[in-house]
């Protein structure tokens, strides 16, 4: 799985218990979701190569009740200045 201190601190925040699979396999799929705009069957295929069986409808769920705070820090942080800056005149360095 994806090793992000970012899904680290959300893996540890998520604490319910009545869910079958681990906390890192639940915000690794979150993440997918989200990061990448994929569709949960997309995200289910992914998981599935790596062998989580689960469902589309699994991962739906996920994202709707563990989602939102994911999606809200991933609004909240600003991108980092880059090396590169594209203008007219084509990309430069800095």
């Amino acid at each position: 799985m994806c090793d992000t201190r970012r899904m680290r601190e959300q893996a540890r925040t998520f604490t319910d218990k009545r869910h079958r699979f681990p906390p890192e396999g639940i915000s690794h799929a979150v993440w997918l979701y989200f990061r990448f705009a994929l569709r949960y069957r997309d995200v289910e295929e992914l998981l599935a190569e790596r062998g989580v069986v689960l469902t589309d409808e699994t991962v739906r769920q996920w994202c709707r009740t563990c989602g939102q705070q994911y999606a809200n820090t991933l609004r909240h942080v600003s991108p980092g200045r880059g090396r590169y800056v594209a203008s007219r005149r084509g990309v430069r360095d800095r």
